[in-house]
């Protein structure tokens, strides 16, 4: 495994972003407890710079887990605009719903439970594509989704460094799904497509046109 970004580094980034709301901080001690993977402090608020940037009216994520990316994205879009949130789950969803009602954002999302490929195929016109799904199946997602996406969209992936295992060659199944994915979205003339080298890796990939 290789270290992507310094501990020091990181550590520096935390103490510049305190992050005082409540639920904020009840679902990151929500992931600690449960060993939970999240995009986490740093990289959500990526997510919602991106999204304010870019003001999307629909962002589907393929892979919501309990709502923590979800929330960066919900506050970050329009009154207008919808956030799909997926999951296999019904416990993570219903967690969800509890903390969209709360804080008075549920109105913004679309809870569907069940397989997050299959449930991406009901939408098109996507501004905003998130892919957090299993390793694996990361390059199916992409060309399952592109044909859906909206002139101009961004497509969001964690892991795409996958805890440096990609730069060493690792073999295993999930590796190699994210390898996989990742020269397929540099292929394509299609998409500008770069990584940020910021936790675990975010690919970000931009459709001309």
């Amino acid at each position: 495994m290789i270290a992507i970004t310094d501990p020091r580094i990181e550590e520096y980034l935390m103490r510049l972003a305190p992050e005082e709301d409540p639920y904020v901080q009840e679902m990151e001690q929500l992931a600690r407890e449960r060993r939970f993977p999240i995009v986490d402090r740093l990289v959500g608020r990526l997510l919602y710079l991106l999204t304010r940037l870019r003001q999307p009216q629909l962002v589907v994520e393929l892979g919501s887990g309990f709502g923590y990316s979800t929330w960066w994205f919900a506050r970050a879009i329009s009154i207008t605009g919808k956030v799909v949130m997926t999951d296999h789950d019904q416990e993570n969803i219903d967690y969800a719903r509890r903390i969209f009602q709360e804080t008075g954002l549920a109105d913004r999302i679309e809870f569907r439970v069940g397989n997050a490929l299959t449930i991406g195929r009901d939408y098109d016109n996507i501004d905003l594509l998130f892919i957090d799904v299993d390793k694996q199946d990361y390059r199916q997602a992409a060309e399952i989704m592109l044909p859906r996406l909206a002139k101009n969209a961004l497509i969001i992936a964690d892991n795409a460094l996958w805890y440096g295992r990609v730069a060493e060659g690792n073999d295993d199944p999930e590796t190699r799904g994210i390898a996989e994915f990742n020269r397929f979205m540099f292929a394509r003339r299609d998409f500008f497509t770069t990584i940020l080298p910021l936790r675990d890796g975010v690919l970000l990939s931009y459709k001309y046109g």
